[in-house]
């Protein structure tokens, strides 16, 4: 996989980028640029290499139709401001553009496509549809790893018909992803949390055999919790789940991980109810776990000191509830204290992880923080992202 720095000559070159700037828009006002600050890094790259880009994305999910609300034009507007000049939005049809309609004047340096899912052929990984998009540019950059577990024209298909590169922030988030599945330093543990060990079975099962330690918080703890014996109330919790349990602890037992779960628990008697630290055997049926107790952050506490390695995707409670969102916290702390004494490498992803570590405004306290979402986690269960093998 080659990277866009590699390529030595790219004046005037069009440049065809792929990004993903899937943006949250409420009333076509963006609501959150995460997405769009990570990827200036590739464009002021570019901008300064006196290329001519030709900006590939999409946002929501049309399902290959015009849906006006769906436009990129607020985000076209806020890349204009970020990179202090002007980002065109080419609303015309894709499948009809004419070469002379990209770039009308020596001044124009960037443009942008209208949404690529307005068209049906972009999700069927259609060849035309790719061949066409191709011949509006002389190379192809993907810099979207979080669109890259899917077999789309933008994404796949079109690298057979242009020279193809990884953009920046692609090669970081691949980059980061080795150090916690392939280059690992270690002790290395993982924090995983979410409402289901179903759908996290696939990632657990693939670390289980790399890391030393593998912590269970969140509603899929509570599966864990309900299965050793105690009552769990009407907490978040997942029927038919004791099997997928066995076949975990086995697992981890047989290749030596350690499998750590809470000791300890917050609960309340409703999402808004008062917070109330209890022994898991102590929880009654009116109430559910919503955070982990003092003993099981402290127990975590020591974990993060001695690992040399953290991957974070899950959050420990319902943070959204002030009264639930300390084991969050100071796991996030705990994290960001090591890492500032350069102890740790830390890398964290998911949706709710990712809002958490905004809220403290400590993006920049982690080594890395991914916003793949599917794609995070596609590789953190082992597969082969469509994405990468297309750039191999």
């Amino acid at each position: 996989m080659k990277n866009i720095r590699e390529e030595v000559n790219l004046s005037d070159k069009k440049i065809l980028l792929r990004l993903d700037l899937n943006v949250p828009l409420i009333d076509n006002k963006i609501t959150d640029s995460t997405r769009i600050d990570k990827i200036l890094p590739t464009l002021n790259f570019l901008i300064a290499q006196k290329a001519k880009i030709i900006i590939v994305s999409h946002v929501g999910r049309p399902k290959g139709k015009i849906v006006k609300n769906l436009s990129l034009q607020p985000i076209s507007e806020d890349l204009s401001k970020k990179l202090n000049q002007n980002v065109r939005l080419v609303s015309n049809n894709i499948k009809e553009i004419n070469l002379n309609e990209l770039f009308k004047n020596n001044d124009e340096k960037i443009i942008m496509l209208e949404n690529i899912r307005f068209y049906s052929e972009e999700e069927k990984n259609n060849q035309q549809f790719a061949k066409h998009l191709a011949n509006l540019a002389d190379i192809y950059v993907n810099d979207a790893f979080s669109c890259s577990h899917r077999s789309h024209a933008s994404i796949h298909e079109i690298t057979n018909f242009l020279p193809s590169y990884s953009g920046l922030q692609f090669d970081l988030e691949v980059n980061a992803l080795k150090k916690i599945t392939s280059d690992i330093k270690k002790p290395i543990t993982c924090i995983i949390g979410g409402s289901k060990v179903s759908t996290k079975i696939n990632i657990i099962k693939n670390l289980i055999t790399k890391f030393d330690n593998i912590i269970i918080v969140g509603g899929m703890a509570n599966n864990i919790i309900r299965y050793v014996g105690n009552n769990i109330g009407k907490s978040l919790q997942e029927e038919s789940s004791e099997n997928i349990i066995k076949e975990i602890f086995s697992l981890s037992e047989r290749v030596g991980c350690k499998l750590i779960y809470p000791e300890d628990v917050v609960v309340g008697k409703s999402l808004e109810g008062d917070p109330k630290i209890k022994e898991l055997n102590e929880i009654v049926s009116d109430e559910m776990i919503l955070d982990i107790g003092p003993k099981t952050i402290k127990n975590i506490n020591n974990i993060i000191d001695k690992s040399s390695t953290i991957l974070w995707n899950g959050p420990a409670g319902y943070f959204e509830n002030p009264n639930f969102a300390n084991g969050s916290i100071k796991i996030a702390k705990k994290i960001i204290e090591n890492n500032k004494a350069n102890k740790i490498y830390s890398v964290a992803g998911g949706g709710d992880t990712v809002s958490l570590i905004n809220s403290l405004n400590a993006i920049n306290n982690f080594d890395f923080v991914s916003t793949a979402g599917g794609a995070f986690l596609e590789y953190l269960e082992g597969k082969e992202l469509p994405g990468i093998r297309a750039l191999n």
